[in-house]
């Protein structure tokens, strides 16, 4: 059954909703594993959607994410902003504050916004703000304002999440290097899976990453990313199987720095629309270890998202 936009929205022309009865993971989750990059959908009625938005979704509510959450086995999520609610962060908050402290937020935020605001938001659980680079999603904000509330929340402890195109990367290089804060990568800066994994355009990514120490990535996405898609063939070793050299370099060579997320309910997909429990299967592929898994899905979110739990 298609799923609704309430208020006075209507889906985008086209829209893919999320997939109802995700299969139970064959993988077992480590114990306190954290969804690190999940969204709230509205509702529209309770949460209206921007007015300069690029799309309109299908709602998706705080009870709908918290029941995936324990349908996959994680214990935790950290829910970030989506862009179809600009920098109006009342649905994420609503779900973090609605958690019993088991969800973290990442915000859009705005020049304007004022300390009291955005301790506000500390308060509520948000630990981060997200600049998205992706020009089908948003308009562009000048560098000199992102930077200003790069500073800003520095002072909270917060850190900046940044959405980019792996073949932007050279032209955003000295700016996301500038940043006064841990920088967290969405999606491996979304390469090109494509061309080798040893070319030139992920090598250049992997130098990022290495040449600063306080650049992470999150390897998640794999439906975002795959040519091959979501069926496993004979032999092969899993489903998007040519996303896994890319995430498990990284994960390898940057163990302590990597984060995952289901990216449920995984807005502007136009292919296909992912089982979640078949992302969660992806995991041991990249992450081929108990101790990288730990790491990857556990001590990293926490020391980012809960250190003082840790």
């Amino acid at each position: 059954m298609s799923k609704t936009t309430s208020g006075d929205f209507t889906k985008t022309a086209g829209w893919l909703d999320w997939y109802t009865g995700p299969s139970q993971p064959r993988f077992q989750l480590p114990a306190g594993a954290v969804d690190a990059h999940c969204h709230v959908f509205g509702p529209g009625a309770e949460f209206p959607y921007a007015p300069e938005r690029k799309y309109t979704p299908c709602d998706a509510s705080k009870a709908e994410l918290f029941a995936l959450r324990d349908h996959l086995g994680f214990a935790r999520n950290v829910i970030v902003q989506a862009t179809c609610h600009g920098a109006d962060n009342r649905a994420m908050v609503d779900a973090c504050r609605a958690s019993g402290n088991q969800a973290r937020g990442v915000a859009t935020v705005r020049r304007s916004i004022t300390d009291a605001q955005l301790q506000e938001l500390h308060d509520a659980g948000v630990r981060g703000v997200r600049f998205n680079f992706v020009k089908r999603l948003v308009d562009f904000t000048p560098k000199e304002e992102l930077m200003e509330i790069a500073g800003r929340i520095a002072k909270l402890g917060w850190h900046v999440v940044i959405y980019f195109e792996a073949v932007d990367l050279p032209e955003l290089w000295d700016f996301f290097t500038a940043l006064p804060t841990t920088v967290v990568v969405d999606h491996m800066g979304r390469p090109d899976v494509s061309q080798p994994v040893d070319g030139p355009e992920f090598a250049l990514f992997l130098q990022f990453m290495r040449q600063h120490p306080n650049v992470w990535s999150k390897v998640s996405c794999p439906e975002r990313l795959s040519v091959t898609g979501p069926k496993a063939l004979d032999g092969e070793p899993a489903a998007y199987r040519d996303v896994v050299p890319f995430a498990r370099r990284v994960v390898e060579e940057f163990p302590d720095r990597v984060l995952w997320g289901t990216d449920w309910p995984h807005p502007n997909l136009k292919d296909h629309m992912p089982d979640d429990g078949l992302l969660v299967d992806f995991i041991p592929h990249i992450a081929p270890t108990p101790e990288l898994q730990r790491k990857l899905l556990v001590d990293n979110p926490m020391r980012l998202y809960w250190p003082e739990e840790v």
